[in-house]
Order: structure tokens, then sequence, then C-alpha cells
């Protein structure tokens, strides 16, 4: 007879040992591996100071883990890239207190994975749904007034959809490796006009003397991540919105315990770093995290950030790259709009019925946008096609 399954929520990762937590990942998402997670608590990047609580899901059977959630108590809605101020401001309106709430995801991360994660032997669609009840069911016992699951994968959204969450979908803009050689392969999947335009883009830096370099892997250093927090702390500093998420002790523990997956985008001139973008490479796709740059440079962003990455991607063989939230540009350089997903569990029936209108309403806005977004490609033809996580 098989034991049921024990649910518990614990406060720090580091209550779960590594390898029983990454074997549960099966290869997905490189922000879902134990280190990742586990360097956001141990630099205090997360934390009560910050607005962001661990109170990690773990479900056992048999003195086993066989599933378990990121999640975090919230205080405010900052750093998760699906915004729901309004919502806030609406609940206060009806004389619910919006926060705390629960998140389910990756802290400042908008990166589509998995949520949820299950043993490869096990049930995993009723691994899903227990866990989402599990979920509801702590909201309701400490007056939480919401469950969030940002940017998941679409069997735990349907999953999750039989239980009463809501759908929430949004639009990010990725590239796709089509099987290209080359970047100038890459280029004749362009119209003339537009491929012209990111050629003059790429010769410009030539003419400034500045080149482009991955660093990432055993070269990795201290050093290049303390460079890289910089220009990270540059660019937030920059912006009368930015807020600083990450701590500079984080940057140098990735370069201790992550190496193999960052891949940082170095822009030098006469071997002084100018600019740079933190990427993280999963066994399929490349990630675009952070960018910084301590000139103002024509066009410097778009190689860094852009051309670099997807020069890299074509050279490793790499089917994606990410390149994060926000930026209706990004298409201009042959990124195309793809929907993202996440779920959302809300306590109070009056407030549940007000989203779940709000939500259809705003679903048909964006699946238009999409549409049109499509009808704007600058590719000559349709190239796309769906990759694998990681």
């Amino acid at each position: 007879m098989t034991d049921k399954p024990t649910i518990k929520i614990i406060r720090k990762i580091s209550e779960v040992p590594r390898d029983a937590w990454d074997r549960l990942l099966n290869h997905g998402s490189p922000f879902l591996k134990w280190d990742w997670l586990d360097a956001l608590e141990q630099t205090r990047c997360v934390g009560e100071p910050t607005g962001w609580l661990p109170h990690h899901l773990v479900v056992e059977r048999s003195g086993e883990i066989v599933g378990a959630c990121p999640m975090y108590l919230k205080l405010h809605s900052m750093g998760e890239f699906v915004f729901d101020y309004e919502w806030a401001e609406f609940a206060h309106r009806l004389g619910i207190q919006y926060y705390p709430k629960m998140l389910v995801g990756v802290p400042f991360t908008p990166v589509t994975g998995p949520r949820f994660l299950t043993a490869a032997q096990a049930d995993r669609n009723g691994l899903l749904q227990l866990m989402g009840r599990a979920l509801a069911q702590v909201a309701k016992d400490n007056k939480i007034s919401s469950i969030h699951v940002n940017f998941c994968r679409e069997d735990e959204a349907m999953a999750l959809e039989e239980i009463g969450f809501a759908r929430r979908i949004g639009l990010q803009f990725q590239w796709r490796n089509c099987g290209y050689n080359s970047f100038d392969d890459y280029l004749g999947s362009f119209r003339s006009e537009r491929r012209n335009k990111i050629k003059r883009e790429r010769r410009e830096l030539l003419s400034q003397r500045i080149t482009i370099r991955a660093v990432g892997g055993e070269e990795l250093t201290s050093g290049h991540m303390r460079t890289m927090f910089k220009l990270y702390k540059t660019h937030i500093d920059e912006l009368y919105y930015g807020r600083q998420y990450l701590t500079p002790e984080f940057f140098e523990e990735l370069a201790r315990r992550f190496a193999p997956h960052v891949c940082l985008m170095l822009a030098e001139r006469d071997s002084q770093v100018i600019a740079g973008t933190f990427n993280v490479q999963g066994d399929s796709a490349l990630y675009g995290r952070y960018w910084g740059a301590l000139e103002d440079q024509r066009y410097l962003h778009f190689n860094v950030c852009y051309y670099a990455a997807i020069e890299h991607c074509i050279r490793n063989g790499l089917e994606r790259f990410e390149a994060g939230a926000g930026g209706s540009f990004k298409q201009f350089r042959g990124l195309e709009p793809q929907p993202t997903t996440s779920m959302h569990y809300i306590i109070d029936e009056r407030f549940r019925r007000a989203i779940e209108k709000y939500l259809r309403e705003e679903r048909a806005m964006i699946l238009r946008k999409h549409s049109a977004l499509l009808e704007n490609s600058q590719l000559k033809k349709e190239t796309g096609h769906e990759g694998k996580e990681g």
C-alpha cells in the first residue's frame, strides 16, 4: 500500500538537499536549480527585508520528495513582471487586504518554465492538482488574499484551471533558431530594408573599435561578475523606475557555483569593458537578463543585447533566445511575439468574479495585439518553431 503524500512549507530551500530538489527538474529551466534559488536567499536578494519571504512547498511520499514548488509570501508586487497593481487598488476599494499574497515562481525572472516540480515516476497531473489545492488551503487558512503562479507551463495551467485558477496571458519577444548556419544566414531571413539596417548597426561598432566577446563557464571569474554588477547597477541608477533587486554578493556567488550557466556578453574597447549583458544559458536556450553600459554609444545596446546573443545561439546550436519582458522594438531585430501564461486564484468571491471578467477582456485584447504583431513581422516568412525548455 502506497503511503499518502504529506505536504509541508519550508522557510529556506536549504532545508531540502540539493540533489533531492534538482532531481525533480529533469533538465528544466536553470532558474529553478537549487543553487540559483539558494544563492538568492544566501545573498539577501530575497527575505523579509526585501518583501520576498521564502515559503517553498514540498510534497513527500514514503520519505522521498516527489513534488515541490518555489513559493514566496509577497508583501508587495515588485519584481514579478506580471503586473497586478490595479488588482491591489481594486481589492482595497472592496475592503480586502491584498497583501500579503502568495507567489509561485522565480524572483525577478520573467522566464517561462516549470513552476511545480514532480518526480519522473510520479503522476504529474495528480501532483499538480494536489499542490494547487494545497496552496488554496494554505491561503484560506492564513487569510491570504490570492495565489499567483507566474510564467508557468501549459500543462500546469490546464491542471490549475480544473481546480478554479484563472488564466492570464501576456506577450514576450523571443528569437527562434531555424537551423541557421551563421549570422549572415539568419540575416537572409529578413526583408531587405531591415536586413540592411542591421548590417549598418553591426558595422557601427567596428568603426568605434568595439568588440564583443562571450565569457562564461571555466573562464568566468569573480572579477568578471564584479564588473557585471557595476554595469547592472549603472543601468538601474539611470532609470527613474529602476530598482536594485540583486546584491553584489549574488553576482559573485554565481561565479563560484553557477558558472556553467552564466554567459556574459562584454563589449570592449582597447581591452576595457564599456558595456555588457548578463545571460543565463540552459540546455537549449539563452536567457537575457541584465544590461548596463559605461558609455552611450550608438547601436551599442542592440549589438550587445541582441545580435551578440543571437550569434552565440547560432554558434552553439541553441534553439532560442529569450530577451525578457517588454520592448516591442525587439521585433525589428527578428524576435517574434510569444504568449506567456500565469495562473491566479482569488479567495474572496466578489473579487474573484471581477478579476475573471477583467482577464477575459484582457485576453481578447492581447490576442488581437499578438495577431497584429505577427502581421508586422520583419521576417520574409514564418520561420519560428517550438523549442523545448532549458
